[in-house]
């Protein structure tokens, strides 16, 4: 099995109420991936850090193997989650993957 996280953090001058819909919406959009993609076993995001954070949003998913992980980062559904629900927003992205 393959892990795949990602920290983000979002674009600076949004208001309280904008963060809450921009994270609802990323949360949404890529939970709703949840049996669409090939390989893809869970996929999780985490929309409310502790204060000791610096990172606004987490996604924490498995994947069956590596290629699943790469078929995923390609696949239309998620290539169009990322373009509209999520890089607009973001200002920085980090990511790890690792073998479990």
């Amino acid at each position: 099995m393959v892990k795949h996280v990602i920290l983000w953090t979002l674009k600076e001058g949004y208001s309280a109420d904008e963060v809450s819909r921009i994270k609802a919406d990323i949360r949404e959009g890529l939970e709703g991936l949840k049996g669409e993609i090939p390989g893809l076993i869970d996929i999780r995001v985490n929309t409310f850090p502790l204060e000791s954070s610096n990172c606004d949003l987490m996604l924490d998913s498995s994947f069956e193997n590596e290629e699943s992980l790469k078929g995923y980062a390609v696949h239309p559904k998620h290539v169009e989650v990322a373009n509209t629900r999520v890089r607009p927003f973001t200002a920085s992205r980090v990511c790890m993957d690792y073998e479990v």
